[in-house]
């Protein structure tokens, strides 16, 4: 059973056990803190056991962190990529813990550049710790969950929107993919108790891609607590509650959450969404003449 010394009196999560992949820092970091502070034993699972100048965190700092609020935490090293390794992480998860209840899928990788501009590695990794890696993480846990007769899966993607192609295709392909696993398997799951759902931020988030790829200023995010406080609240919804993109401040709303100001990053400004995409106003599809009825000609 989880430690007696955990902050809160009463933890609602207590005796639950969750994989929060891409733990090492930023956004799984946060989430992981999360899920430890209200009472939930957590495996940090990443690739970094050794920090770097632009990547401070390890699985084991993070680790460090979790058993500080009085939660069991298992570091394992994992490439997302590498499927033995991940049916290792949750083999190891099952033999510590003796269950595993929550999937939390946040490792990404980030490419933004036109096709031509794609180089087919880039085009593999973000597909390849996008989509593939959130297909096998999800096939290797489904059995344990599907066994105990209760599971919460949540995977970082954003709801279909063409709109975000332009610049995008490749990431575009890897982040939708990764929506269409949740809204498929909620669809083969159903009724067995396991739940899976995808959740995306309205806002950029602060996080060391958002810093190292100097994707707006500080002003323009919000604290990655946004998207950890959404995770909380999702993996307690019922088993009924699941095949659906989530947007972080939607979801919050409709859970009676008003004010959003401590998520900003710098207090006195609202940072701009950045979702849904604006659509791209200066394309349509130029010969249309003689399409037959009943096929649209835009996407």
């Amino acid at each position: 059973m989880p430690s007696s010394s955990h902050l809160l009196a009463d933890p609602p999560l207590a005796g639950r056990v969750a994989v929060v992949t891409g733990a090492s820092r930023g956004i799984g970091r946060s989430i992981a803190l999360s899920l430890a502070r209200a009472g939930c034993d957590v495996v940090i699972a990443a690739k970094s056991v050794t920090e770097k100048p632009n990547l401070p965190g390890t699985i084991y700092t993070v680790a460090a962190e979790v058993r500080l609020l009085g939660s069991r935490a298992l570091p394992v090293q994992v490439d997302v990529r590498d499927d033995a390794a991940v049916k290792g992480m949750v083999d190891k998860t099952v033999a510590t813990f003796g269950r595993l209840d929550y999937l939390i899928c946040n490792s990404g990788a980030l490419w933004w550049r036109d096709v031509e501009d794609t180089p087919m590695s880039k085009y593999d990794l973000v597909n390849g710790v996008n989509a593939r890696a959130v297909f096998s993480c999800v096939q290797a846990s489904i059995p344990v969950m599907k066994e105990q007769g209760y599971g919460r899966i949540i995977v970082m993607s954003p709801p279909v929107d063409l709109s975000l192609l332009k610049g995008k295709v490749a990431y575009s392909i890897s982040k939708f993919g990764m929506t269409m696993i949740a809204m498929g398997v909620a669809r083969e799951l159903q009724d067995t108790g396991v739940a899976i759902n995808a959740l995306w931020p309205a806002t950029l988030i602060e996080s060391f891609a958002t810093r190292n790829f100097k994707m707006a200023d500080r002003t323009q995010w919000r604290k990655a607590d946004i998207l950890a406080d959404c995770v909380l609240k999702i993996v307690q919804e019922p088993d009924l509650f699941s095949g659906m993109a989530l947007i972080d401040e939607e979801y919050l709303s409709w859970k009676g959450v008003t004010d959003l100001k401590k998520y900003r990053c710098v207090r006195e400004v609202e940072p701009r969404k950045v979702w849904p995409p604006v659509p791209d106003a200066g394309w349509e599809p130029k010969n249309t003449k003689g399409v037959p009825p009943g096929i649209s000609a835009k996407l």
